[in-house]
């Protein structure tokens, strides 16, 4: 994933930003009874991507790869609408507890840009997606950098549109959805609303989409690492500020790692999972490729 790529990542203030005002205010209103829910994972299986995570003679990657993470941010949904077969298949391959977080088709978001001719296309979306059943996570829309707020009556129309039984997220990249105050306000709103989740992403050259507004009671965070050795600490800052949101009432976090050039985002991903697991004594899957014979990571 190159969005936001610089060449110079040694020059850029990765610090988080303090939480959005409004952030604490939708988390005191989760339910404490509810579990904690945790997924980590990459956003493809694709072996030419993730060089030297797979052992050798693997035959099927994504049945290694869900034996070792739990979920997977489904990318390829983006660039094509595959039949409900492909997705049963998916089904059938991965182990139970296994999540799909599919990507929203680009023909509705980037072609028809959430028009009104997109709406079918949404339903036969949803109807192939569906084949995942259980293991169907929360679907995510990523509008194009250049859909600004003059397109508000579509995202508006689009949501009401959108069936409330699947979990939907939401990322926007144009700047004028944050720059502008009302602009933003009117977003968040709509999104809270309507239990959908706003998506953070940060990465190294658009800290702009690094907010810190939540939604609602899901932290969909998308982390663009930099192929640089500042990727790791930034990851010790996020499991600072997850752990402040899950003492605040948080309940879904959903980490993906993404890179530059994303052959290291299985490592990143372990090494963040590691981290969790040491910071809150859960015990997510740490992947044993990326492991020595005494468990410690390569």
């Amino acid at each position: 994933m190159k969005f936001g790529k610089v060449d110079h990542p040694e020059n850029i203030d990765f610090t988080l930003p303090e939480d959005h005002v409004t952030t604490a205010g939708v988390l005191s209103k989760v339910d404490e009874n509810q579990p904690l829910q945790i997924s980590v994972g990459c956003a493809k299986w694709n072996r030419q991507d993730l060089k030297n995570f797979y052992p050798r003679g693997t035959k099927d990657e994504l049945v290694y790869y869900s034996s070792q993470f739990n979920c997977i941010e489904l990318n390829a949904s983006f660039y094509r609408i595959f039949p409900a077969e492909q997705y049963t298949k998916w089904y059938d391959k991965t182990p139970e507890g296994f999540t799909f977080f599919p990507k929203i088709s680009r023909d509705i978001s980037h072609l028809r840009r959430l028009n009104e001719a997109s709406l079918p296309i949404v339903d036969r979306y949803l109807e192939n997606t569906s084949n995942l059943k259980e293991k169907l996570g929360t679907i995510f829309l990523q509008m194009h950098d250049n859909f600004g707020p003059k397109n508000w009556d579509r995202v508006v129309r689009f949501v009401e549109y959108w069936p409330k039984e699947f979990p939907l997220a939401m990322e926007f990249r144009h700047t004028d959805w944050f720059n502008e105050e009302k602009v933003s306000q009117e977003l968040y709103h709509l999104l809270e609303e309507n239990n959908i989740a706003n998506i953070i992403v940060d990465t190294a050259g658009r800290r702009d989409m690094l907010h810190m507004r939540l939604t609602n009671n899901e932290a969909f965070i998308r982390y663009v690492g930099a192929n640089h050795s500042s990727d790791y600490n930034r990851l010790e800052d996020w499991i600072e500020k997850l752990d402040s949101w899950k003492k605040q009432g948080l309940r879904n976090i959903h980490f993906f790692v993404h890179q530059n050039m994303e052959l290291e985002s299985p490592l990143l991903s372990a090494q963040f999972i590691d981290k969790l697991n040491k910071k809150w004594d859960t015990d997510l899957q740490i992947p044993k490729t990326l492991q020595d014979s005494s468990g410690k990571l390569f």
